[in-house]
């Protein structure tokens, strides 16, 4: 799924928004292998956040969980598509350490 940035920029907050946006072409270029570790940690730590936030809202909304606000969650798309958007800055994060290491070739993109 295709995603634009100003998907991106509602989606995300100001510091998650500049950590994604640091994943696009010509800035991921840029990236040393350190750079591209450690940005790798926060994203993915980001990714493991919003999974763990949707899942806690589809549960509310079946009404297995108890709500953590005053109200139980109506609705999760916003957190699932922030989750998709963030395993995908991820996706490019790892093809890219992928290249940088020598004698590894980048995992092949799957068509599905």
């Amino acid at each position: 799924m295709a995603t634009t940035i100003r998907t991106e920029r509602r989606l995300l907050a100001a510091e998650g928004f500049e950590q994604v946006r640091r994943t696009h072409h010509p800035e991921l270029g840029k990236l040393g292998a350190s750079e591209v570790t450690e940005l790798r940690r926060r994203i993915r730590e980001m990714r493991d956040k919003a999974q763990d936030t949707a899942r806690r809202q589809r549960r509310e909304m079946r009404g297995k969980e108890d709500p953590r606000g005053a109200r139980p969650a109506g609705d999760h798309t916003g957190t699932s598509i922030k989750a998709a958007l963030l395993a995908a800055a991820l996706k490019r994060l790892n093809r890219a350490n992928a290249r940088q290491q020598p004698g590894r070739q980048p995992p092949e993109s799957r068509q599905d």
